[in-house]
């Protein structure tokens, strides 16, 4: 704008605002010279401090001062206030200010005289004065403006990275403003700690934009235990059957420990689960196919309408779980005791005689057998006898020892040296004292008792109950010479009495 403008046009505020500076220009360059002190814009605290006493009141020692102005107390009201009363126009604004607030930029007022000589300067040069200083508050007024505009665009790229997001988390959800760039910074913002079992979605570290929605489950431990089968698995379901559900757990005929509906706690809970398995029960011949969500093989016998009786069992342990697919047969015991005596053998004790003759065996006390009796399990599966059990052993009579004396002496060398033995008592024993005596079977015969073959070796002809009872006792005698009374273990002892 040209100086004309301001020469011509004496309505226009510019106008009287360059009128009025350039009369003080010629007060401040005539006597005060440049300023040593440059005076910038007030900033705006500056300005809100003025405004807080009034507005910019130049007649305030304190706003001259928030604006630069430095004056003794009492040099304002000596000077200053009688030069700007005597101006019919307002102090000069600078640039980019608020109409009505007021910028001097003096270090001093001048004084009334001062003002009446300087305004004699040519128009010329104080429309040149004017336009130099122009440019100078030009100059220090640009980098400002150019703080002004950064703030300006620092403040709309703030708002700009303001987010309104909607985080839910365990299904509570809730829109909030952030200004996170990512998930993993939005969860450490609302204090939200997730764990390995914790499910996020978006993942972690997902960069974040205006109207998205984050949800975060957190994980729950739940002891099951599947068909018999224990582990422990993690879940971000918040109800039994939502768990079951994730876990592809079919609950269709299954059996729960705990209602579907219960809700999940993040402590967690011991869930126990039977699904429904088809189980084949083998009985009495024939064969029947339940379904079945029992625990154990004995309830799924009994679901299947077969009773067990007394000692009757399954091939597999009536406790143990079925299985799906499993086969089942019911065993038909029966069971029975069986008890056999068995004869217990003696024992025969031997001892030396010097009044017998060598090869003579005397028995003084025969022996005598005990007995044992013994208790049999027998089991038939159905009806097939298994190997009989051996369940007791007793013994009723214990046996006694034979004691058998066995003669040292040596023998007689002819018959004559046995004639002093009992023989008559021998023949009694043996046949009764007949001499043709037969026993019942026919092998021995006469006084003694001989076999056909015995009787011939002793030299005896015929049969030895057709012999004379003399013959006989001379061969019986002859036997003795040769074996002793071992022929007759019976009654061989009566020879000696």
């Amino acid at each position: 704008m040209s100086n004309s403008q301001y020469e011509t046009d004496e309505t226009d505020e510019t106008y009287k605002t360059y009128k009025t500076y350039e009369r003080y220009e010629r007060y401040y360059g005539e006597y005060g010279g440049p300023s040593p002190h440059p005076h910038p814009r007030p900033s705006p605290a500056q300005r809100s401090e003025a405004s807080a006493y009034g507005g910019f009141d130049v007649h305030s020692a304190r706003t001259l001062a928030a604006y630069g102005v430095y004056a003794a107390p009492g040099e304002y009201e000596d000077t200053y206030r009688p030069a700007y009363e005597m101006s019919e126009a307002p102090l000069p604004r600078q640039a980019g200010s608020v109409a009505g607030e007021y910028a001097p930029t003096l270090e001093y007022a001048p004084t009334l005289v001062e003002r009446t000589v300087t305004d004699r300067r040519a128009p010329r040069r104080r429309k040149a004065r004017y336009a130099e200083r122009a440019d100078s508050r030009v100059r220090r007024l640009l980098p400002r403006a150019l703080v002004v505009v950064f703030l300006a665009g620092g403040t709309t790229a703030f708002v700009a990275k303001d987010k309104a997001v909607e985080l839910s988390v365990d299904d509570k959800p809730r829109t909030l403003h952030t200004f996170a760039d990512d998930v993993t910074e939005l969860l450490a913002e609302e204090g939200v700690t997730v764990g390995p079992h914790d499910m996020v979605a978006p993942a972690p570290g997902t960069a974040l934009a205006g109207g998205d929605q984050v949800a975060v489950r957190h994980g729950r431990p739940v002891h099951l235990t599947l068909d018999g089968q224990r582990r422990e698995v993690w879940t971000t379901a918040h109800t039994v059957e939502e768990a079951l559900e994730q876990m592809g757990v079919r609950v269709e005929g299954a059996h729960l420990s705990t209602p579907r509906s219960r809700r999940i706690g993040r402590e967690g809970l011991a869930l126990n689960v039977r699904t429904e398995r088809a189980v084949t029960i083998m009985a009495d011949g024939r064969a029947r196919t339940v379904r079945t969500n029992a625990a154990t093989v004995r309830e799924a016998v009994e679901q299947a309408g077969i009773t067990l009786n007394g000692q009757d069992t399954t091939s597999v342990p009536p406790g143990s779980f079925p299985r799906d697919g499993q086969t089942v047969t019911v065993l038909r015991i029966t069971d029975s005791k069986e008890v056999q005596e068995k004869p217990i053998p003696f024992e025969v004790r031997r001892t030396d005689d010097a009044s017998l003759y060598k090869g003579t065996e005397v028995v003084e006390r025969p022996g005598r057998p005990g007995l044992r009796r013994i208790t049999y399990a027998l089991r038939s599966v159905n009806g097939v006898r298994q190997k009989p059990r051996r369940e007791k052993s007793e013994v009723v009579r214990e046996p006694r020892d034979e004691l058998v004396k066995v003669g040292t002496k040596p023998r007689p060398r002819s018959v004559h040296d046995v004639d002093r033995l009992n023989w008559k008592g021998l023949a009694a024993c043996e046949s009764g004292g007949r001499p043709n005596a037969v026993d019942s079977s026919g092998t021995y015969g006469g006084l003694y008792q001989f076999d056909n073959r015995t009787w011939h070796s002793l030299g005896g002809r015929g049969r030895p109950q057709d012999a004379s009872a003399a013959e006989q006792t001379f061969r019986a005698k002859k036997l003795y010479l040769r074996r002793g009374a071992s022929p007759w273990p019976h009654c061989g002892a009566r020879l000696h009495k």
